[in-house]
């Protein structure tokens, strides 16, 4: 009998919207979580490339030139077959064409988090990680380039949509219920 295909739920959102946490609330339920941009920073820190916003963005930009638009989940395939897991979440997906990557060996479904740009450039500000905007400007550049990448149409294309303008605690709730019912399925 073949074995059943694995599920994947593939996390969008701008950057700042709130993945992480949903990724949390999975990782709670012992669901295994694998981040798209943990590739780029691995790839950045390779090319001998401090991890800042301008270097993790150009490096972004030119893995996807250099190998194809699905290079970050055709990075993570082998890694989402290794998991002896029924559902697998990728956090940070950022095009169609890596969710088409996922879905030729997956049952993807994808789970939209959406904050206002406001939102999230203050999140991002106080979360300080070192590949974050220092600036409005840092934050809006990097804003176009996932744009330019192709983020807007997964997002538009979620088949849920969590809103995060509230506290954590109302995406981790909003988060359970999402789970709960892809576990189901």
């Amino acid at each position: 009998m073949p074995m059943e295909r694995q599920k994947v739920i593939a996390i969008a959102g701008m950057p700042g919207a709130g993945k992480a946490i949903v990724s949390k609330v999975a990782s709670s339920r012992g669901i295994p979580v694998l981040v798209c941009g943990d590739v780029v920073r691995e790839e950045t820190k390779k090319r001998g490339l401090a991890p800042t916003p301008e270097n993790t963005g150009k490096v972004m930009l030119a893995i996807r030139q250099e190998e194809g638009p699905s290079v970050v989940a055709e990075r993570l395939l082998p890694k989402i077959e290794s998991l002896a897991a029924p559902l697998v979440i990728v956090e940070g997906v950022r095009s169609m064409d890596e969710v088409n990557a996922l879905r030729r060996n997956h049952n993807v479904v994808i789970v939209a988090v959406h904050s206002s740009p406001e939102t999230r450039y203050e999140r991002l500000v106080a979360r300080g990680r070192s590949d974050d905007p220092k600036s409005w400007e840092e934050f809006a550049e990097r804003d176009v380039r996932e744009l330019g990448v192709g983020i807007g149409n997964v997002i538009a294309l979620a088949q849920q949509m969590l809103i995060n303008e509230g506290s954590a605690e109302g995406l981790n709730a909003a988060a359970e219920i999402v789970l709960s019912k892809a576990t189901q399925e």
